[in-house]
């Protein structure tokens, strides 16, 4: 009876794939650190032996030429709701168009998480790590044992262990303070997280409406992050109010869209006997009818910053700041 040959369960190896093309195994590092620097014909005869025997390179092996992982980690609190899409989003494409991979890790709101995680990527010899958290002094001193390049985005802390790209949120509250008390608005409610950035926007509005009014800021607290599916809660406890505040200045356009949802369920113009003010300018804030009114921040601008301080640091130059300040907008539209 014949025998069943079954194929070889061995990964290919560099060796095996510069055998088959007729290479050095130099010249198939070479390659894959950097497609165009070998032959054209050389590169077709590798690309086809790679594709043939299925090879996945080590990206961390030792015979590579290169020390880089090529890959950068992206920490993000959550998916859902995501203030960050668009930053998120412009970096991988351009990181992966330059070769460079994504790898995207949610940490949640506590900061053991995060820790965790980036320990992780330290691990896996990432070239870059780019955080949206907050980062506590435990994992500062952490990070200074990091030889890549880490970045903290949507923030500028005073100090930041590697370079941070973004804006300041207390000042986002100082604006949107006077913005709507130049619009007439006299009795605010505030719906925030108390977590993080939020509590800096929260602070900041606080301190921005009392140098303009002696009235006090009504306030109500969301789970991070603010969502549609807070808006119910949040307008009943407006309504039980002795006096329904003029405007509801929130901490997302989802929330923002929510109110105004339950606004118009309970016969109330928008603005007219409701003004709402969301954050972020997300697609629904312009979809929305009416408009919602909101702070914008430039995601793509953020990601274009990242991507050229990672690719200064893997060719061996020092980024020429280490706070990068975006800035941010007030978009006036139909909500307030």
């Amino acid at each position: 009876m014949a025998t069943m040959v079954r194929p070889s369960t061995r990964n290919p190896k560099l060796d095996d794939v510069a055998a088959r093309a007729g290479v050095s195994t130099a010249t198939v590092s070479r390659f894959l650190n950097n497609p165009d620097i070998v032959a054209a014909s050389t590169a077709v005869r590798i690309r086809a032996a790679i594709e043939e025997m299925q090879y996945v390179p080590n990206l961390l092996a030792g015979g590579l030429a290169s020390s880089r992982s090529k890959m950068v980690a992206v920490l993000i609190p959550h998916l859902v709701d995501s203030l960050f899409d668009r930053t998120i989003e412009t970096m991988v494409e351009e990181l992966n168009a330059g070769g460079t991979m994504v790898m995207l890790a949610l940490t949640g709101t506590a900061a053991g998480r995060t820790e965790a995680m980036i320990r992780a990527a330290m691990g896996r010899q990432v070239d870059a790590i780019v955080s949206t958290a907050p980062i506590s002094a435990e994992t500062t001193a952490l990070i200074q044992h990091f030889p890549g390049l880490f970045v903290q985005i949507w923030d500028l802390p005073a100090e930041p262990p590697g370079i941070a790209v973004g804006f300041s949120h207390v000042e986002i509250g100082h604006n949107l303070a006077r913005f709507i008390y130049e619009r007439g608005y006299r009795r605010p409610a505030l719906v925030s997280a108390e977590l993080g950035r939020a509590r800096l926007r929260r602070d900041g509005f606080v301190q921005g409406w009392e140098a303009h009014s002696d009235t006090p800021v009504k306030e109500i607290a969301v789970d991070s992050p603010s969502r549609f599916g807070h808006a119910r809660r949040v307008f009943a406890e407006l309504r039980r109010q002795p006096e329904r505040p003029d405007v509801v200045v929130c901490g997302s356009d989802s929330l923002a869209q929510g109110i105004i949802v339950e606004a118009n369920a309970a016969g109330l113009k928008v603005p007219d006997q409701l003004a709402v003010v969301g954050f972020g300018n997300a697609s629904v804030a312009s979809d929305m009818r009416p408009t919602i009114t909101t702070v914008e921040i430039d995601g793509a601008q953020i990601a274009r910053e990242v991507n050229a301080a990672v690719r200064s640091h893997v060719s061996g130059v020092a980024p020429k700041q280490r706070s990068v300040n975006v800035g941010f907008r007030i978009i006036a539209r139909e909500s307030a």
